[in-house]
């Protein structure tokens, strides 16, 4: 065929091109189905049958035809070292050495640099006892990969075996030469502090700092010479490695150690000077644990002078910076007066003070002024209880009192710890002069109650009289003054007074705890066994509110009341109930009748009789599950409904017709089940 029709034939063979079949097979096949079904054919299969050899023709021949599988396998890919592994190994299970040596070293030619294929050739050598093989092999391993840490350990560990110390010994020269990393020195060491060379371990320990000057491993030194009781050497290790680390690579691992060790030979003079170099040298953010063991140290062998320079020193730095970028952040200045306090110098203290209360707050508003407040306040104490300095005190007070806004806000700590201190310095007109300011300024609840106490202390009740009279035209609403006022004179023993100012506080429009004031006054006529004045007190409550707990605390006065035998106690008890229970029915209560019955209940179950106590339960209610329409919510169409509970008394069952009927609808629906019931039991029956 000439060259000129080839591509005519090309085309005419071409054809047009077919499309495959993409729809799916009818049945599918999963990956699972496949493997599953490869491994039962698999455990079905025969096995091989096994060969008997019986003379030495027939292993010749099975050991020819082995080689010669694996000399195919190992032409087919020589590459693949793990077949030149089986292979060495099938010779060496045949005994046959000299071959498996050669396959051995056939392989190493292929791949000079494999480890595994050096380490089983030695691991074979050694199996058969072949120690000199096995260190040619180890040699010529370490010379042509020194950085594989494994042949080195092995080669060591066999002279060890062997009793080579010092061959041992030599092969870990040749392995340090070349630096490696800090567990072969620290198994080089090992090995000699096994054969108790302590001489030779020093050595390779100074070779190992200078090759790997990290801090742990000049700790390591220090504990072998510390082991050793050679306390000097270990000073001259501490020195050693803080010259050669310098200020940027020490750390404060090695300088606490230094200083601990000093601090262990009783050396404390020489442990202070460590602390105070490395607190020197170290910055602040990297010496955390170098000054809390420095303080632990001063607590235990010296005194507050011995940091007060350093550590005082940083954090008044540290302090100093953070107040540069917030004067005004009030947490710092307390800190900064706690630390110069600790410090004891006293000029440094007030000038912090000075410094820290002229950061006056921004705007007028008691919240900004709430922590500023303390800062007089400490200051003041400071100069009271620290310095003795009474008149500078003074002067604090009086300076703080200045300088409050009292007509927008005020702080009643202030004006009774002033109080106090001129009482403490036997100056009584002084203390009620300042609280007769403070009310006349500003009058607050609590610059009332302190004065009061004063006066109380001190057994001047007229003064106390006046006072709760002011505070009672200041706030005739509060009813905590009603009560300590009337308490006063009930003290006094005088009772038609402390009974005129509980009526004067019950009678006040507006009171912010009537409850409490009822209360007291009730407890007040009962306690004095004014029976009939504690009833009529209830009465008159009662006609203020209908509260369910009022009528339960009227019924258990009325059974305590000693005005006879019990029998009538129980009785005026149980009108009490049934006056209260009537005008909670009136007024459709029902949440306060539950709670009315519930306590009517147990009082008739602990002193009435049977018919009583079947009265009262008749009337407990019967609680129904309800439905009721909620109204519209904006946005939201349709009609919402929600569940309730609700009680049904029985009593209002007779009175209201709607309860009337479904009575009767509920008594027609038993009649018609029970009609239903009885055909089928009269068809069961036949």
């Amino acid at each position: 065929m000439e060259s000129s029709q080839v591509p005519n034939l090309y085309k005419q063979q071409r054809g047009p091109p077919k499309i495959k079949n993409k729809n799916p097979a009818p049945i599918q096949i999963t990956a699972e189905q496949i493997l599953r079904e490869a491994k039962e054919r698999q455990e079905t299969a025969k096995k091989a049958p096994r060969q008997k050899i019986s003379d030495l023709e027939e292993l010749s021949e099975y050991r020819l035809r082995k080689r010669k599988e694996f000399e195919d396998s190992i032409r087919r890919n020589r590459l693949n070292i793990g077949s030149w592994l089986k292979y060495a190994a099938w010779e060496e299970s045949q005994k046959e050495l000299n071959r498996a040596r050669s396959v051995y070293e056939r392989a190493l030619d292929v791949d000079s640099r494999n480890v595994t294929l050096h380490i089983k050739y030695t691991e074979m050598e050694m199996k058969n006892r072949n120690v000199n093989h096995a260190r040619n092999l180890f040699d010529r391993a370490v010379t042509l990969l020194p950085r594989v840490d494994t042949f080195w350990y092995k080669y060591t560990y066999m002279e060890e075996l062997l009793g080579n110390v010092a061959g041992a010994r030599q092969i870990f020269e040749r392995w340090m030469q070349w630096e490696p990393d800090e567990s072969a020195w620290n198994a080089y060491i090992k090995m000699e502090k096994r054969y108790n060379e302590i001489d030779r371990a020093r050595t390779i320990y100074e070779r190992f700092v200078n090759v790997h000057p990290e801090p742990r491993n000049w700790l390591k030194w220090i504990k072998f010479e510390e082991g050793q009781h050679n306390l000097e050497k270990c000073r001259e290790i501490y020195s050693q490695a803080i010259e050669i680390l310098g200020e940027d690579h020490i750390e404060q691992k090695i300088l606490i150690s230094f200083a601990k060790f000093e601090t262990k030979l009783k050396e404390f003079e020489r442990a202070r000077v460590v602390y105070k170099y490395a607190l020197e040298k170290l910055p602040r953010a990297k010496s955390e644990a170098l000054y809390n063991a420095y303080t632990q140290f001063e607590k235990q062998y010296g005194d507050k002078e011995g940091i007060e320079d350093v550590v005082v020193g940083k954090r008044r730095a540290q302090y100093d910076e953070e107040l540069k970028l917030n004067p005004k952040n009030y947490d710092i200045w307390f800190d900064y007066a706690r630390l110069e306090e600790n410090a004891g110098d006293v000029l440094k203290v007030r000038e912090i003070y000075e410094r820290s209360i002229a950061q006056v707050p921004p705007a007028q508003e008691k919240r900004f002024w709430r922590r500023y407040i303390y800062l007089w306040i400490n200051y003041a104490l400071y100069e009271e209880l620290e310095t003795k300095d009474y008149e500078r005190t003074r002067q604090i007070y009086q300076e703080c009192l200045k300088m409050i806004p009292h007509k927008k806000f005020t702080f009643a700590k202030i004006w009774l710890m002033y109080a106090q201190f001129e009482i403490r310095q036997l100056d009584l007109n002084a203390a009620r002069k300042a609280l007769g300011n403070a009310i006349g300024l500003c009058p607050k609840d609590k610059l009332f109650k302190g004065y009061v106490e004063l006066e109380l202390q001190l057994r001047e009740f007229d003064r106390c009289r006046i006072l709760y009279s002011k505070y009672l035209e200041h706030n005739p609403a509060n009813c905590y003054a009603w009560i300590k006022f009337a308490e006063l004179e009930r003290m006094l023993g005088d009772y038609d007074r402390c009974r005129a100012i509980f009526e004067l506080g019950v009678e006040q429009p507006v009171l912010d705890m009537p409850e409490l004031l009822w209360k007291a006054y009730i407890d007040f006529e009962f306690t004095e066994e004014e029976f009939e004045n504690t009833r009529q007190l209830y009465k008159r409550l009662l006609e203020k509110t209908g509260h369910v707990k009022v009528w339960i605390s009227y019924a258990q006065f009325e059974l305590n009341a000693d005005q006879g035998n019990h029998e009538d106690g129980v009785v005026r008890a149980h009108n009490v109930f049934e006056t209260a229970y009537q005008s909670m029915k009136e007024k459709e209560m029902k949440e306060e009748r539950v709670l009315l019955l519930e306590s009517w209940k147990e009082f008739e179950s602990n002193n009435g009789t049977k018919e009583t106590l079947s009265a009262v339960e008749s009337k407990m209610p019967k609680v129904v599950k309800k439905r009721r329409k909620l109204d519209e919510a904006e946005g939201h169409t349709g009609v919402a409904w929600e569940e309730y509970f609700d009680y049904i008394f029985p009593d209002d069952q007779t009175q209201q017709p709607n309860f009337r009927l479904l009575a009767l609808a509920h008594a027609w629906r038993q009649q018609q089940q029970q009609q239903q019931q009885s055909p089928k039991e009269s068809k069961s029956q036949e």
